[in-house]
This record gives structure tokens, C-alpha cells and sequence, in this order.
């Protein structure tokens, strides 16, 4: 389904001092960096789902097309990735406002690895007026490298894939 997506991003030491409501596991990769074109492996509990994601240009608020895989699709596109799969451990949050923050390591236990943390709204006047929790690291919403394509574009060079 298409819809735009608005959300404010954070890199964060790892995961915040709350209790999470769940934890999941992603795979992904990316069959095209620029349009965002991507497929996902989620695991949560003993379901797993498999999405094919495109994402428009954009900062804070951009356009986004998912639209559900079964698993033969799947292992399909995997073998026309453009960058090595990249490993995700997600745990989600209540906020003391309402709001769901997701907070994910990507990576784990990789050199590269990090943690950082999203917040999705419903309109960009809501993100905006959204006062972060002070655990939030430093804001990266503006900037253009700290996108997942650009981290996988990134990983791509550096394990020789061919890629765009």
C-alpha cells in the first residue's frame, strides 16, 4: 500500500533505558539504492513476513510502497540484491507521549554495527512538534547518509558487490 511515511530518526549508544513491548528480527537488502527498492524478512514470535518496500526521495516525510511477499518471492529477489543482506534487531517502545519508538541494531556484532531509533507520526506538523526523550541520541532526520540505503550502499562497496 502507498502512503507517506514521516518519521524523525536518532542515533543512539544502544538500546534506551525503557521496557520494550517487542522485539523482532529483520533481514534486508536492497535491489535498488536510488529509488529505495528493498525487500524484508520479519520475524516476530514464531510468524515470519517477507515485504517488498520502495521508498521516494525525502527527508522526514516520504513516499512509501509495501507490498507483501510470500517466501519463494522472496528468495527470488534476494539473488538480484545490489549489497549484502543487512541484519536488524528491532525492540519497540511505548513513549511516556503515546508514541512508538522503534530502536534497532544493525548488525550486531559486525565492526559497522550501530544502533539507532525511529519515531513515525501522522503529519509532519506532529513531528515537528515533538520534544525528543533526552536518551535520544544526536538527530539524523536531515541527513541523507544515515538512511538504510545509503548504509547498505556503503556495505555494498565495501564487500565488492557490483551494484548501481
Amino acid at each position: 500500500m502507498e502512503n507517506v511515511e514521516i518519521e524523525r530518526k536518532w542515533l543512539m549508544e544502544g538500546y534506551p533505558p525503557l521496557a520494550a513491548k517487542a522485539e523482532l528480527i529483520q533481514e534486508q537488502g536492497y535491489l535498488s539504492f536510488s529509488p529505495a527498492v528493498r525487500i524484508r524478512k520479519v520475524v516476530a514470535g514464531a510468524g515470519t513476513s517477507y515485504l517488498l518496500t520502495l521508498k521516494g526521495k525525502g527527508g522526514m516525510a516520504r513516499t512509501e510502497v509495501e507490498l507483501p511477499l510470500n517466501e519463494a518471492q522472496f528468495e527470488a529477489l534476494r539473488g538480484l540484491l545490489q549489497s549484502p543482506m543487512v541484519q536488524k534487531k528491532m525492540r519497540t517502545y511505548t513513549l511516556p507521549d503515546g508514541h512508538t519508538l522503534e530502536c534497532s541494531c544493525v548488525d550486531e556484532g559486525q565492526p559497522e554495527s550501530f544502533y539507532y531509533a525511529e519515531v513515525e507520526f501522522d503529519s509532519e506538523e506532529e513531528a515537528l512538534r515533538f520534544l525528543p526523550p533526552p536518551f535520544l541520541g544526536t538527530e539524523v532526520t536531515k541527513e541523507p547518509e544515515y538512511t538504510m540505503a545509503a548504509y547498505s550502499r556503503r556495505k555494498a562497496q565495501k564487500a565488492g558487490f557490483g551494484g548501481e
